[in-house]
């Protein structure tokens, strides 16, 4: 944005802290560049304002800029949906227009008077990878073969997605790992690394986890092959199936069809205490599963019904991991179910040209002004 002639009165990447104690310790910092960007509010009065996400500095902002008379437009809704709906009486103040990435989002602010638009998700609409498989499998030394007439001698390609931040990843990659040994020698496993994380401190958790395996003799004694790879999109397309941890990366998932798992694990008590915060509205059909867990994965909420499994918490272990995981990888019934549910999915997250709707809002919004 600054290359495009944004004046950036704050940079993100100064504020971004992750952890309790992390944010403490630079609470002072943060809350100087904070009052920073009131300030320039209130010098600079904008025109009109676009908050995208980050509710919890966003809904302060936005009262700031409604006190200055400044329109406030919203692109990517945050999840009131799902818990904390008291902050819903803030955008019914603060907000004027909400631009919506999730088709049930629309409805379920409109009929809270909100004056809300479903404009598509954006990932909905981009390209696949141009790469092919034989020149993705030669940049990561990939087992391929394009004769498939015997496919007991193919290897599959799985890929698994442990998360944006450290504490998701130090959460769920050394269960993938183990459920990864588990399969057995005939698949390969293809891990991007999100761009917020450290390379040679996740290949350190690599490192350990595998020799955590050889120590306890999983698996055949031996750690599958692993292959850390940069683009989790081009390992989505190419992977026969997938693990994901929950959040965005699920909708990566769903847009390029490939059937996959969704895995998470937080502590006991925060997953008590979210058991008990998140209800969703009449908007959002969405049941229990045995253990009395409501889905969390988006894509679930998107299709309405369950159409990928969910290991949360006690549940992901690394043998219910393998043993969810290995009927999508053949040419089941589940496997097709999946694939066509998935397709089904995507189809509601079609916007014409959402960047391109949020862009005639905001001038919709400097005309009224």
């Amino acid at each position: 944005m600054e290359a495009a002639g944004q004046d950036r009165v704050v940079r993100a990447e100064d504020v971004a802290h992750m952890g309790l104690t992390e944010v403490i310790r630079h609470a002072p910092y943060i809350y100087s560049q904070y009052r920073k960007l009131v300030s320039a509010i209130r010098r600079d009065r904008p025109d009109v304002a676009v908050l995208i996400d980050f509710p919890d500095v966003n809904f302060r902002l936005a009262k700031h800029l409604k006190r200055a008379g400044v329109p406030v437009l919203w692109f990517v809704s945050p999840q009131l949906w799902a818990w904390k709906r008291g902050r819903l009486r803030w955008v019914q103040q603060r907000v004027d227009r909400m631009m919506v990435i999730f088709p049930f989002e629309e409805p379920f602010y409109r009929a809270r008077g909100v004056e809300a638009e479903f404009v598509g998700h954006p990932l909905a609409g981009l390209q696949r990878p141009a790469v092919s498989r034989e020149e993705y499998a030669a940049r990561y030394g990939l087992h391929f073969k394009t004769d498939y007439v015997k496919p007991r001698r193919k290897k599959h390609w799985i890929a698994l997605l442990p998360g944006s931040r450290w504490k998701e990843v130090e959460a769920t990659l050394p269960e993938m790992l183990e459920a990864a040994a588990l399969m057995g020698g005939n698949y390969e496993f293809l891990i991007p690394i999100a761009a917020t994380l450290q390379r040679e401190k996740f290949e350190l958790l690599v490192e350990k986890s595998q020799k955590d395996l050889r120590l306890k003799k999983q698996a055949h004694g031996a750690n599958a092959p692993v292959h850390l790879v940069d683009d989790a999109r081009e390992a989505l397309h190419f992977a026969r199936a997938s693990v994901v941890a929950s959040g965005t990366a699920t909708v990566q998932a769903l847009t390029i069809g490939n059937p996959f798992v969704v895995v998470y694990r937080v502590s006991k008590l925060s997953f008590a205490v979210l058991k008990r915060m998140v209800k969703y509205p009449p908007e959002i059909p969405a049941e229990v599963d045995e253990a009395g867990n409501l889905p969390v994965g988006m894509v679930n909420l998107i299709a309405g019904k369950r159409i990928v499994p969910e290991l949360l918490n006690d549940c992901f272990t690394a043998e219910n991991l393998a043993a969810t995981l290995r009927p999508l990888l053949e040419d089941t019934p589940e496997r097709e179910r999946m694939i066509a549910a998935l397709a089904e999915a995507r189809a509601k997250l079609a916007g014409e040209n959402p960047i391109g709707r949020v862009c005639t809002a905001v001038e919709e919004l400097l005309a009224r002004a």
